[in-house]
């Protein structure tokens, strides 16, 4: 009798099993979302691919300053045709907390620096890259979206990512230095949180 009541016993804890299901991982359209940018623009969503195997202290800076919020609304302004649109510069490119174009690009975050992460990978059309000052090892929140191959900055800018989908998008950003009437990522959101 009392091995009966102890494989009852067992037998009940086996009944909760199907709960677990419940708290599954909810599926993604993206191969990694943990490592996926979503770039929401006024004419749609820039899906980027992180490269964190080749860049990791760039990739948890972009995913850090994305999660805080602190890239939303800030304008693209650096952006020459046929070669760069350059934003990130969260302290003077909010464009909704007294934005003053002038000084857009001339910061960054209240964060350290990032060291270089030089890597073999090419500035591809459709590329992410750190900006940065003459030193290397100055890269901080702003960044590059190759309009075109960049080959002369190949191991002197850290890629870090690239562009999966709505690099067309990424074409119809207002051009200038700084543009006259510059856009703005609207919002910036790594995928797994969405």
């Amino acid at each position: 009798m009392a091995e009966k009541k102890a494989s009852k016993a067992k037998a009940k804890p086996a009944a909760k099993k199907p709960a677990a299901k419940k708290t599954a991982a909810k599926s993604s359209p993206y191969k990694d979302p943990e490592n996926t940018i979503l770039i929401e623009l006024k004419s749609g969503t820039v899906v980027i691919e992180l490269l964190p195997d080749i860049a990791p202290g760039h990739c948890d800076r972009m995913k850090e300053l994305a999660r805080s919020g602190a890239y939303d609304n800030v304008c693209f302004h650096r952006v020459i045709d046929g070669f760069m649109a350059q934003t990130g510069d969260v302290k003077n490119g909010n464009m909704e907390a007294d934005f003053d174009l002038r000084m857009a690009g001339t910061g960054g975050s209240e964060l350290p620096n990032l060291k270089a992460e030089f890597s073999g990978i090419p500035h591809d059309r459709g590329t992410i890259g750190a900006a940065r000052s003459a030193n290397p090892d100055s890269a901080n929140s702003q960044f590059f979206i190759n309009f075109g191959d960049n080959h002369f900055l190949n191991r002197q800018y850290t890629v870090y990512g690239r562009v999966l989908t709505g690099m067309e998008l990424v074409d119809e950003i207002e051009r200038g230095e700084p543009p006259m009437t510059p856009d703005r990522m609207i919002s910036m959101k790594v995928a797994a949180d969405v």
